[in-house]
């Protein structure tokens, strides 16, 4: 089933919210699928693993594609950041390679980022 879709968003469904202790990660995963449905549906599958070691920084969220740079947010607040988080998700389809710089991202995940992964084979050596 995921063939038919070239990127994925990636929901923690163990993060515990800080304040809580509730699992989140269920609802994101809705809250995302309906929010890209009017527009990205048919670009994004939503799914959920049950751990991204980012545990202390929780709740986690990956956005990856084959061929582009991957993503790992962290933090992110299930009830506020969704619409950021889809955002991003514009971003992140319109970019050939996926890689973006921190003033392109949406405001509201600004520190939020764990990190920036290259895509296989796109790594290149940095000069200093």
């Amino acid at each position: 089933m995921l063939d038919v879709f070239s990127h994925r968003i990636i929901v923690c469904s163990l993060c515990r919210d800080t304040v809580t202790g509730r699992r989140s990660g269920g609802d994101l995963c809705a809250d995302l699928r309906s929010r890209l449905a009017e527009t990205l549906a048919s670009s994004f599958a939503v799914e959920t693993v049950d751990c991204m070691a980012g545990c202390s920084r929780p709740l986690t969220v990956a956005f990856n594609a084959q061929g582009k740079a991957s993503y790992l947010f962290g933090s992110i607040d299930s009830g506020t950041d969704a619409g950021a988080l889809v955002e991003f998700a514009r971003l992140y389809a319109s970019l050939p390679d996926g890689w973006c710089n921190s003033g392109q991202r949406p405001a509201r995940l600004a520190g939020k980022i764990l990190a920036r992964i290259p895509a296989a084979g796109k790594a290149r050596e940095q000069v200093r």
